[in-house]
């Protein structure tokens, strides 16, 4: 305000009139230049020239929503890497892929899980697909992440948002935070997955039916590859505990999820099993987007929601 307010202020007069150090003015005016409020005048380097908030906010929002747009791109296509290479392995024998154990039984994977928490010793990721987790997977996790925290393993879990609509799941959520568990939830997820001190990764058979078995790869090449997708979805997700956020025209991100979805072709049903959502919320929330766009079909309003900026047309591609 002081910077629009007298564009011709300097940093020692901003230093006089704040009452604040120099380092501390200089921070302050990097995290402003950062969000592009405020650039140095292209004749006086020293001159602070103010950005209209208003302008500044438009560039900003124009620029995080094309970074989005970067990372939903690379992670489709981490997704697809990642389940051709595990169709592969799949497919291989063990004695030709030392570094794959396959686990063909509920009951290996589950004493496989119990050996990796017991071993961990400083990290723990997991993807939780599929919304409300099943009460034995939630009974037989507890003690293991229980035992796993008091040694002081860092914990880092991501459900999807419609996890937060199920009691148990919810529950066993809370519960987790309470304790020093980080867990944050997202509209979707590429696979469910536990990657162990970014050393060992167990993933399905087959990212859409985690029941016909799993593999334990164990690498530093394939951990770190896995890693990166889950750093990837980390960053994209919410915080629990917080509500999630609404972009620029208003939209949630399961909003915007189930209207690219839709506007790809996907059907109904399909769009539910993908947002682990029931049938009935795609059809509300379709309803409603259609409503506030003035939409008669979905064809329409995917094209309504481009010309107002809601999706991009690459939004528009499967």
């Amino acid at each position: 305000m002081r910077i629009l307010g007298d564009p011709e202020l300097r940093i020692q007069d901003l230093v006089v009139q704040l009452g604040l150090s120099e380092s501390a003015v200089r921070s302050s005016l990097d995290e402003l230049a950062r969000m592009e409020l405020l650039r140095s005048s292209v004749h006086e380097p020293e001159a602070l020239q103010p950005v209209r908030p208003e302008v500044a906010l438009h560039a900003l929002l124009a620029r995080e929503q094309a970074e989005v747009s970067l990372r939903q791109q690379k992670l489709a296509e981490s997704r697809v890497a990642v389940e051709a290479w595990l169709a592969a392995q799949a497919d291989r024998r063990d004695d030709a892929a030392p570094n794959v154990e396959r686990l063909v039984s509920i009951d290996q994977i589950r004493d496989k899980l119990g050996q990796l928490a017991g071993s961990c010793q400083s990290e723990a990721c997991s993807f939780m697909p599929g919304g409300a987790q099943s009460r034995a997977s939630l009974d037989a996790s507890r003690p293991l992440d229980e035992e796993a925290m008091a040694r002081g393993v860092r914990l880092r879990t991501v459900y999807q948002d419609s996890a937060r609509n199920d009691g148990a799941t919810l529950e066993y959520a809370k519960w987790l935070h309470a304790r020093g568990g980080e867990v944050r939830t997202t509209p979707t997820l590429p696979l469910r997955m536990l990657v162990i001190d970014r050393r060992q990764a167990l993933v399905p058979f087959a990212t859409e039916n985690s029941g016909a078995g799993a593999l334990l790869l164990t690498g530093e090449g394939i951990a770190t590859a896995l890693m990166a997708l889950f750093d990837s979805v980390w960053r994209e997700s919410v915080p629990f505990g917080l509500t999630p956020s609404r972009d620029e025209q208003g939209l949630s991100i399961q909003e915007l999820r189930i209207l690219q979805l839709l506007a790809q072709g996907c059907t109904d049903e399909v769009a539910a099993r993908r947002m682990s959502v029931s049938v009935r919320t795609v059809r509300r929330v379709s309803s409603e987007l259609s409503s506030r766009l003035g939409a008669q079909s979905r064809f329409q309003a995917g094209a309504k929601a481009v010309a107002r900026g809601w999706l991009k047309r690459e939004d528009l591609e499967v």
